[in-house]
Parts: C-alpha cells; sequence; structure tokens
C-alpha cells in the first residue's frame, strides 16, 4: 500500500467548505499514514489520548460555575427569546477584529509563501538564505511567545497587536529596502527576520483569546471558529493574489504587499473597544481583597 500524495491547499478548501468536517478526515488520514510508514498499523494517535485525558464535562460544569460567579465576564445580553445576543458595540468590536485578523495573515503568509521566489527572483539568492531567514523569523517568534504574554497582561492586549503591527509593517518596509539593491543576504536581514517573529508573537499569541474575550464559555467554540474562518480565509486568498501582483506588476512589490495590509489591520484595531485583559491596579486596602479565594 502506498501513502498518495495531498494538498494542503485542497485540505483547507474543503475544511472552510464543510465547516472544518473535512480537517478530522484530513487528522485521521495522517495517522494513519504514519502508521503505514512506522508499521504499526493497528498503533493509536494521538486522538485518542485527548478523547482518554481530557474531562471535557467536568471542565464545561467548572466553567459554567465560574461564569456564574462573575456574570460581569459576559458581555452578550439576553435577546427577549431566552437566546443571548452580542451587543451593538461588542459586535462592531469582534467584525473589526476579525479583520484586522484576516488583514495581517494576507501580509504575513504574503511573505512566507513567496519569499523563496522573491529571493531568488530579485536576488539571484539561493534558498539556502530563504529558509535560514524564515528559520530566524521562527525562532524569534518562539522565544518571544512568554514574554510577549507577560507584556500583553500589564499593558493590555490590544495595545500589544497594534505595537506588533506597527513593528510587521515596518519590518515588511526594511525588507522591501534591504533586498532592493543587494545580491546577498546581509546579517541585517536576519536580525529584521527576527524582529518579523518578534511582531508576529506580539500579534499571534493575542489575538484568539480577545475573540474568546467576547464570548461565553459555551460559545468558545463557535467563537474560535470565526478566528479561523478569517486566518484559513486570507491564507488561500493571499497566495493568489500576491503571486498575481509580482507576476503583473513587478516581483519587488512582495514586501510593499505585505505591509500595506498588516497597516490596514494596525488601522482596523483602532476600533477593537472589548476583548483586551488589562486590569486594573487596585490601591489601598482593595489589593487584598481577593486573598481569601
Amino acid at each position: 500500500m502506498t501513502i498518495q500524495r495531498k494538498s494542503i491547499g485542497l485540505c483547507i478548501v474543503l475544511s472552510i467548505v464543510t465547516c472544518g468536517i473535512y480537517s478530522l478526515y484530513w487528522l485521521y488520514c495522517m495517522a494513519e499514514d504514519v502508521n503505514l510508514v512506522t508499521a504499526r498499523p493497528s498503533a493509536p494517535s494521538g486522538g485518542l489520548v485527548l478523547l482518554l485525558t481530557i474531562r471535557e464535562p467536568k471542565l464545561a460544569l467548572e466553567n459554567q460555575a465560574l461564569e456564574k460567579k462573575h456574570p460581569e465576564w459576559n458581555l452578550a445580553k439576553d435577546d427577549g427569546s431566552g437566546g443571548e445576543v452580542l451587543p451593538g458595540p461588542v459586535k462592531k468590536s469582534l467584525i473589526f477584529l476579525l479583520a484586522s485578523i484576516a488583514l495581517w495573515y494576507v501580509g504575513y503568509n504574503g511573505v512566507t509563501t513567496w519569499f523563496s521566489t522573491y529571493v531568488s527572483q530579485v536576488m539571484g539568492e539561493g534558498i539556502g538564505g530563504t529558509n535560514t531567514c524564515l528559520m530566524v523569523a521562527t525562532v524569534g517568534a518562539i522565544v518571544s511567545y512568554i514574554p510577549i504574554g507577560i507584556v500583553a497582561s500589564r499593558v493590555g492586549r490590544r495595545r500589544t497587536i497594534m505595537a506588533g503591527a506597527a513593528l510587521l509593517a515596518s519590518c515588511f518596509m526594511a525588507g522591501f529596502l534591504l533586498t532592493r539593491h543587494s545580491h546577498a543576504i546581509t546579517p541585517l536581514m536576519y536580525a529584521a527576520f527576527a524582529l518579523v517573529g518578534l511582531a508576529w508573537a506580539a500579534i499571534n499569541v493575542n489575538s484568539l483569546p480577545m475573540v474568546v474575550e467576547m464570548c461565553r464559555g459555551g460559545d468558545v467554540g463557535k467563537f474560535t471558529g470565526y478566528y479561523y474562518t478569517a486566518s484559513m480565509l486570507a491564507q488561500v486568498i493571499t497566495p493568489v493574489a500576491a503571486g498575481s501582483l509580482m507576476k503583473s506588476i513587478s516581483y519587488q512589490i512582495l514586501f510593499p504587499y505585505a505591509a500595506f495590509f498588516v497597516m490596514l489591520s494596525f488601522l482596523t484595531m483602532c476600533f477593537v473597544r472589548h476583548g483586551d485583559s488589562k486590569a486594573e491596579a487596585k490601591k489601598g486596602l482593595a489589593a487584598f481583597e481577593d486573598m481569601d479565594d
């Protein structure tokens, strides 16, 4: 039995069309392929581990009890028929946040998709330098995740995301200037891609929590679906859009293209007013109120 070649793009499209159902089949096929390669056809997959170790009903009950204890966390309001709807201002924030998510994915994934072609056509550099730059960006993101989380808890998710978007757009423009007349990848380019990783961490760590912060616990799955619909739709569109522009105008348009959409995400984030995490500092005796919990 041979392993069939699979298309990631087709998986993304079919997952969107089937509302995520096809992605479950994709995971099953991947697990079966791993079992085939390792000659262990009956070996259990990681999904079985999740099924046996995560006590979802218990966690759901604990979450419901916590929400009853803190009704102020629920931004939804009764619609008069027993259901809940988001108030207009919260819904507006959600729409602008989802638009921001789509826009910064359009910019970022445009670069990660076409950077090897860009380096080859514009700089005449081999694929080795391309992979190193992208690896530097990945490492920069990994080492930034925890510090970014700490910063966001102090200054707020929204401000952290906006700072990350501004930095990411600046790094893309710096990439355009550094590669325009260069025929080799320089240390400055590696530094720019390390900052790209930092900026992407500032955006990525905080965007999904902001989305689910606008819903009650029972709707986390639905709002997570909103997040992935926006992000994956952008990841499907941007390879085609960026590639078409590069071929019809110039390969050098890649970085300005990415910077433009990331800056648009900065602007749309200015209209997001909910889903933040910045806590007000308590003063005096109020600082000791939570010590008995």
